[in-house]
């Protein structure tokens, strides 16, 4: 048993123990909180090992139950877990990301609308959350990127929906809704794919799947692509998530925006280089990432509240990983994993922020806010930093994702991909204007000039519509924000600065990954064998 075998399936199963046991521990929220706090660092350790070991050794394959590689050509049985170069950089970032958002959960005390009883249900969820995520990206076989990925969904229901506020409800049953649609959508392809080549196994559907007609597997990669397009959030599949994230509190909508979308990127990443990489569909994509960028970010220029602004940028940058994805080469894809990185860190921090506006002023509106740069010079930092970041400035990493984008579509040289370096560019220069905006109204100009600033923070949460079932700490000083939450967002903040001061090492890395990526027979030889 080598210590590959032994650490691949720990991020998956240290959270699982630790939401059984943290659920037991309900009346106990100081033994909850250190086991979560517990469970999520120690998950951040094993990927970091995993990621060493796949940049190292290659690509790491655990069979389950020690079933073997294959019985009687039907392919690998039972679990098969893969971590290669991509895999093991998402579980990295994600893990980091949940344990900050964790922390910072903690400090801001997500609450039921009893002030006397915490939501005890809370970390078990989030903590089934964290296997979900993490089941999605190790998965070697497209059922159990279904069990993944409906894991994580059920405990989104339950995150997305605590506290039962009518606001919170409505967005639930929507959210609800579109991602059952998405699921049936998915078993449906599973089912086509199994019909068509006889195993779910990726590895071997990459042999299978070759000889299978083209029409038949165009048909097969459509179906997987709008199951995983709506869990991307790609345009027109994404009308959903403005309405469905900023109900939720400041923590649960960070996770969400973060990661959730980013397990569909990852998805359609494997479904596009690994099982169908003819490129039959890639015009299609490209379009897709287009009007992703675009309306995304159109709808973003039209919002008031920061949270809704936020979600649409979300919506928006998620054109860019669609468009490194679809232009089939080394650089896009090297790109698009940094991308997705980048975007994680930055996009987290930034509804994190918005958490800490809400604690400093009692709203998110930008016409009630004013004033935030004098009265916390603390807050304008953190927000000004990733909202640059995000907005493309150089040195940050935005930027370096961007050119690296932007030149693989300069290098592809078709009509299409010109058209998208010119959509890219654009979409750039009006994220850097919407966060420019928010900054000018929330953070530079007084309070007074607000159309709305003469509703102070002690009106009450209905009036401001601020979610009903959160009571801050010392919420009557509501300047005052606790250093549980400064810190982890500051940390994120350093995370995403890190990608900046040690782009070399992680770009090199990144085009590692994408190598890797774009070469099947590296990952089919890893799981099944040589060819």
């Amino acid at each position: 048993m080598t210590l590959a075998s032994v650490l691949t399936p720990l991020p998956v199963l240290i959270p699982t123990i630790a939401a059984a046991v943290t659920l037991f521990a309900g009346r106990k929220p100081r033994l909850q909180r250190a086991l979560a706090l517990a469970a999520l660092s120690f998950v951040v350790v094993v990927c970091g090992v995993l990621l060493y070991l796949a940049d190292r050794d290659g690509t790491l394959v655990l069979h389950v139950g020690g079933w073997g590689q294959s019985v009687a050509g039907m392919g690998p049985l039972g679990i098969t877990l893969v971590v290669d170069r991509l895999s093991a950089l998402m579980l990295v970032v994600s893990s980091v990301v949940l344990l900050a958002v964790v922390f910072y959960a903690i400090g801001q005390g997500i609450r039921d609308g009893d002030e006397r009883q915490p939501v005890s249900i809370f970390l078990p969820t989030y903590l089934v959350l964290s296997a979900g995520v993490c089941t999605a990206f190790l998965a070697g076989d497209l059922f159990n990127l279904f069990v993944g990925f409906e894991v994580l969904l059920s405990a989104s229901f339950v995150l997305l929906t605590i506290g039962a506020s009518k606001d919170r409800v409505r967005a639930g049953i929507s959210y609800v809704m579109v991602s059952m649609v998405s699921s049936m959508v998915f078993l449906f392809g599973i089912a086509l794919v199994y019909a068509a080549a006889g195993t779910l196994n990726m590895a071997e559907l990459a042999v299978r799947l070759d000889d299978v007609p083209a029409g038949t597997r165009s048909a097969l990669f459509a179906v997987l692509l709008v199951a995983f397009g709506i869990k991307a959030a790609v345009f027109p599949l994404s009308a959903w998530l403005p309405d469905s994230y900023p109900t939720a509190p400041a923590p649960v909508t960070a996770v969400f925006a973060g990661l959730l979308t980013k397990v569909g990127v990852y998805a359609i990443i494997r479904a596009h280089s690994l099982l169908f990489p003819s490129g039959g569909l890639d015009p299609l994509l490209l379009v897709a990432a287009l009007l992703t960028m675009l309306i995304g970010i159109l709808g973003a220029i039209a919002q008031s509240d920061i949270k809704r602004l936020l979600s649409f940028t979300l919506v928006s940058h998620i054109g860019y990983m669609v468009f490194g994805i679809a232009l089939s080469s080394q650089l896009g894809m090297s790109g698009a994993i940094y991308y997705v990185a980048h975007h994680i860190l930055v996009q987290t921090t930034l509804f994190l922020v918005v958490g800490l506006i809400e604690r400093q002023a009692g709203a998110s509106t930008m016409q009630r806010l004013g004033g935030l740069a004098a009265a916390s010079p603390l807050l304008a930092f953190v927000f000004v930093v990733p909202a640059l970041n995000l907005g493309g400035i150089p040195p940050f990493s935005g930027f370096i994702g961007k050119v690296a984008l932007l030149e693989a579509g300069a290098q592809n040289g078709s009509a299409l991909a010109w058209v998208l370096v010119g959509g890219g560019v654009l979409t750039s220069l009006l994220t850097l204007y919407v966060v420019t905006r928010v900054w000018t109204t929330a953070f530079w100009r007084s309070r007074e000039d607000a159309p709305e600033g003469h509703l102070s923070a002690a009106v009450p949460s209905a009036l401001l519509h601020e979610p009903e079932d959160i009571q801050f700490v010392d919420r009557d000083n509501v300047g005052r924000m606790p250093i549980g939450m400064v810190a982890p967002t500051g940390a994120l903040i350093l995370v995403g600065l890190a990608l900046t001061i040690f782009a070399g090492p992680i770009v090199a890395y990144s085009e590692r990954a994408a190598s890797e990526v774009l070469d099947r027979d590296q990952y089919i030889s890893a799981v099944v064998g040589p060819r």
